[in-house]
Order: C-alpha cells, then structure tokens, then sequence
C-alpha cells in the first residue's frame, strides 16, 4: 500500500496522469491501475475523472492526509535504520526564503562539518512554498518567517531576528525611521514574497501606501535601479550586508521592526536521523544568539 500511496501524492502533486507517471518513471497506464487498485482496496473514490485529472473528492483529500503520515513515517524508519548502520548520511532538501540566503551558512556549515557523509540541497522558496512542501514531503526542512503569518502544520526553531534597512545613494549615514522611508521612490519585492508583505505593513503603519513603481524578485534588479540614484529600497540588514552593494550606495538600519527567522520542520516524532542532525545545530544556533 505504501507504494500506492506515494504514487497517489504524486498525481496530487503533478495534478495530470500524464505528468506524474513521467515523473514515477512509469506507463500511465500502470499509474492508472496502481490508483485504481488503492481505490478499491480502500473501498472509495479518491480521484475526480473525466478526459482528464479534475482533483480529489473529499475522501480523496483525507486519504491524502493520511498518506502524507503514513509515507512520512515509513521512509523516516529506513532512514534510521539505515543511520543506525552507518551513521548521518543523504541529501537533506532545504527550503529557504531568499532573504534568509546569506546567514543560511551559520546553520548548514556546523551540520555539514558534524556529518560528513551528509549533503544538503538548499533551494530557494517562497514561505508558501516553504509550508505546502514540508506537508507535502517535497522537502526535509525550511527556513522561514515564524511570527508573520500562519505555518501550517509544522514545528518551528527560532534562529535569528531579522532587522531592516534602507539602502539608497543617501550621503546620511544614521538611522532612518519607517515615515521618512515611506516619503521615498521605492523599488521592492514582488507581493507573492513575505518580506514584501512585512515591509508593506510597517509601511502602512508609518501612514503610507506601499506603491513601488519597480517590483522585482531579483536583488540585483532592485540594486540596479538603486544605482542609478533615483531610487530607494527596504531590504533586511543580513541581506545588505551580504550583497555586494553599489559604489556609493548606503545601508542606513530603519528602527524599531523586527522579525524571528527560524527552521520549521513536520510535526513529526521521532524525525528522520537528517532533520534531527539538523534541529540539534539549529539548537546550537538558538543558544549563541540568546
């Protein structure tokens, strides 16, 4: 069954017959039969049909919250028996926000030296993204905003809090508050980006709509235009000091907003031997920056 099970949230995943046998490796054909076969093994419908994949019925969703779990806890018990022969060892999938990109080292270094045997594929995400994967088992871990917005059915590790800065050709070099920031031509994230969401808040609770006529999701976009002396933009402070920024281009600390960055990984217990490497160098984390 768990094989069916595995297939059946890829089709939910692909969302096309087509798509998720190629993915499997297999026929449609099989994907087909394989589905079908779990339907009658379950006793109900779990796929709507037509010429075409048309979503799940409600059996088909809580049948995909128990896979998730079920799938979930199968390859997290061949993980440790595999580590319990030879240690720490695989891929870990990480999801993590671009803002979070440059401190990401402070977590994934002390891991990766704890573990030889271990890799880590970092990949950047959206929080959304971040939080739908994790359920979906698309990925091992993330590192995301805790206290913005809903996470979902995950548990979260505080690492770090993220502080901001306008960075514009300013010949000032002291702090700036949010209403002076607001008054400014702004180039910033596209609004799918939680970051752009939180600075929109902070913008609007200084009494200003956060109306940028440049929306990017490239820093070096944004960096380009703040360049040209024209132009301001609201980045966090690891990101400013991480990026190589523009010659004559400042990064002057906006006052008073902050928000926690921590890992987030499934609710789940025991975890597999990868996530828990990992939570234990997220706990080291946590307490040098206490």
């Amino acid at each position: 069954m768990i094989d069916r099970l595995s297939m059946f949230m890829v089709l939910v995943r692909e969302e096309h017959f087509g798509r998720a046998a190629e993915a499997l490796g297999i026929t449609q054909p099989s994907l087909s039969s394989a589905i079908k076969a779990l339907e009658e093994q379950l006793g109900v419908q779990l796929v709507r049909r037509g010429s075409h994949y048309q979503g799940l019925t409600p059996e088909g969703e809580r049948v995909l919250d128990w896979a998730r779990r079920i799938v979930g806890d199968a390859r997290a018990m061949q993980a440790e028996m595999a580590a319990s022969r030879k240690g720490v060892s695989g891929l870990l999938r990480l999801g993590v926000i671009p803002t979070a990109m440059p401190r990401i080292a402070e977590l994934t270094g002390p891991f990766l030296r704890r573990h030889p045997n271990a890799g880590v594929s970092i990949l950047s995400r959206s929080s959304d993204e971040i939080r739908d994967q994790i359920e979906a088992l698309e990925l091992d871990a993330g590192v995301t905003y805790l206290d913005s917005e809903p996470l979902g059915r995950v548990q979260s590790r505080p690492l770090y809090r993220e502080t901001y800065c306008l960075v514009s050709r300013d010949a000032e070099t002291g702090p700036v508050d949010w209403t002076e920031a607001a008054g400014r031509p702004l180039c910033l994230l596209t609004p799918d980006m939680q970051n752009r969401r939180i600075v929109t808040r902070h913008l609007l609770e200084a009494g200003a709509d956060a109306m940028p006529r440049v929306e990017s999701t490239s820093m070096l976009a944004i960096l380009s235009h703040v360049a040209s002396g024209d132009w301001a933009a609201i980045l966090p402070q690891s990101l400013a000091q991480g990026l190589p920024l523009p010659h004559g281009v400042r990064a002057r600390p906006l006052a008073g907003a902050g928000h926690m960055v921590g890992l987030v990984t499934a609710r789940r217990e025991p975890h597999p031997p990868l996530v828990d490497a990992l939570l234990k160098a997220a706990e080291l984390i946590e307490n040098f920056n206490q």
